[in-house]
């Protein structure tokens, strides 16, 4: 991929600035969100007992619960433990040529999942053990391609915050 040239660089942040001045208000100013969160992220798995490996044995992230899916008979829905209540989950489609992974406009480009610190280091140490192409980014984002190309990135950062800065008001302890 080749970069931009500067000239479309300068037009791209002005247009982020203009973008921020007229849509973001300031923390303390923003109202509540009328959601309660990400009940689930769904994928597609070309192979149910290698997904649940890769997230559960590899990323130590448990599976909850494994059920046929409502929408495609034979077909499996299955879910992990991501903390915090959420879940990331899986669709099989057995005898359905969906196709390799793509990121295209409208798709999937990554999703980030806040870990410990602690861990985030000891994962980081699986990934590579395990032999799994990944890359580090400003020590606190680790990227990888799960066993169907789905970019996962396992970011050391708080829920919240992005490279140090809060992107969220925390909420108050026990809300939820």
């Amino acid at each position: 991929m080749n970069a931009p040239d500067p000239a479309t660089v300068a037009a791209r942040a002005a247009e982020r600035e203009r973008l921020r001045a007229a849509h973001l208000r300031p923390l303390g100013r923003r109202p509540a969100s009328s959601a309660r969160g990400i009940h689930h992220t769904a994928l597609i798995s070309s192979d149910v007992e290698r997904t649940i490996r890769f997230y559960q044995d590899l990323l130590e992230f448990p599976l909850t619960e494994l059920i046929e899916n409502r929408d495609y008979p034979g077909s499996s829905h299955f879910f992990f433990d991501l903390g915090n209540e959420n879940l990331l989950a899986f669709f099989d489609f057995p005898g359905l040529d969906v196709g390799p992974y793509a990121e295209v406009l409208g798709g999937l480009h990554h999703i980030a999942i806040s870990v410990e610190p602690e861990r985030w280091r000891r994962l980081r140490q699986r990934v590579a053990d395990a032999g799994v192409a990944h890359e580090v980014h400003s020590d606190v984002s680790l990227y990888f391609r799960d066993p169907d190309g789905a970019r996962i990135e396992l970011i050391a950062d708080p829920l919240g915050e992005m490279y140090g800065s809060e992107i969220l008001e925390p909420r108050p302890t026990g809300a939820g």
